[in-house]
């Protein structure tokens, strides 16, 4: 497993998700709500479309897709809601001294 500095915290806008290529071609939405950043796989596992431009419902923990609405928990990467069905990715993040790193390599 590797870890690849994404960003400054302070670079993450709260509440917003933002689309970010890593190494080996791997892209993410990563997302920010208050102090806690979550990093999920950037395509819908419905019609292949990418998150990081959809809606960041910050009390439920979800990201929903701006194409057809499925709404994916944040930390598990489970849809919550229809038309998907299948899970996204999830990749742990951490945040030391002020810079966001997102381990690839080691997939949930």
């Amino acid at each position: 497993m590797s870890a690849v500095r994404v960003c400054a915290f302070d670079e993450l806008v709260d509440g917003e998700a933002r689309r970010v290529e890593l190494d080996d071609g791997v892209v993410v939405a990563v997302v920010r709500i208050g102090e806690q950043v979550y990093a999920i796989g950037d395509r819908c596992s419905h019609a292949d479309v990418s998150l990081s431009g959809g809606i960041v419902d910050e009390r439920a923990c979800t990201l929903e897709c701006p194409k057809h609405g499925s709404e994916f928990d944040l930390r598990t990467g489970e849809p919550q809601s229809l038309p998907a069905l299948r899970p996204v990715p999830t990749y742990e993040v951490r945040v030391t001294d002020g810079e966001v790193v997102v381990a690839i390599g080691g997939t949930s």
